[in-house]
């Protein structure tokens, strides 16, 4: 079956049963080649795991060779808010797909992105019908914490990680990120890295696969 995102899949080694997914969700003006460069280092460490590395389903205003989950050119939070609902019921009906081609289920799948996916990741796992094994996020924020405490359905574990530099997103969303999820009892790990500006380190890379390991032996065990 093809998906209605285009995407990067990265399998396993041939013969290796998949037992788990992450979904890999690109920042403003990226796409799913910029992002699947994370699965680089973590396949080693996950052999049964797929990578799927979607484009958002909308080109980018600013940056027409990429793509977008939501526009930024009208920065009217209602607008905002709008627009990332509509991304978000996209990525909803992909991640049924992606379900249904590898016959697994919420609890074996991470959702994890940057900056844009990050903050799609994070509506997406918390406002589910079930739990996700865990979201991982790079550089993002909560789009609106009133909106997102309303659809609010489930409390899927969390790891947020920012550079403390970020000139784009600012850190001080991951404390605001950090909070909300304590209010509403989502098991939340934060993480700031030092001297870091609007990307993802190696630091930040390795922090999360380990993070991404030990949900996933629980999960698989």
């Amino acid at each position: 079956m093809t998906f209605c995102l285009d995407s990067i899949i990265i399998k396993p080694e041939k013969n290796i049963k998949i037992e788990n997914a992450i979904i890999l969700l690109h920042g403003y003006g990226g796409d799913g080649k910029d992002i699947s460069l994370l699965s680089l280092n973590w396949r080693r460490h996950l052999p049964s795991t797929v990578f799927i590395c979607p484009n958002g389903h909308e080109k980018c205003q600013l940056n027409p060779n990429g793509y977008q989950w939501f526009d930024l050119s009208n920065d009217d939070p209602e607008y905002i808010l709008s627009e990332s609902i509509k991304g978000e019921k996209k990525l909803s009906q992909f991640i049924e797909e992606v379900k249904k081609k590898y016959n697994i289920n919420n609890d074996k799948i991470c959702l994890s992105g940057f900056s844009q996916g990050c903050m799609m990741s994070i509506n997406l796992g918390l406002t589910a019908n079930l739990e996700y094994n865990c979201i991982v996020g790079f550089s993002g924020k909560i789009i609106n914490q009133n909106d997102l405490k309303l659809r609010k359905k489930v409390a899927t574990r969390t790891l947020l990680i920012h550079g403390d530099s970020d000139q784009v997103v600012s850190p001080s969303f991951l404390l605001e990120a950090k909070d909300f999820f304590i209010r509403n009892n989502v098991d939340i790990e934060t993480h700031i890295v030092k001297r870091c500006d609007h990307h993802i380190p190696i630091e930040a890379s390795s922090i999360a696969l380990k993070y991404i390991n030990k949900n996933f032996n629980v999960s698989n065990h």
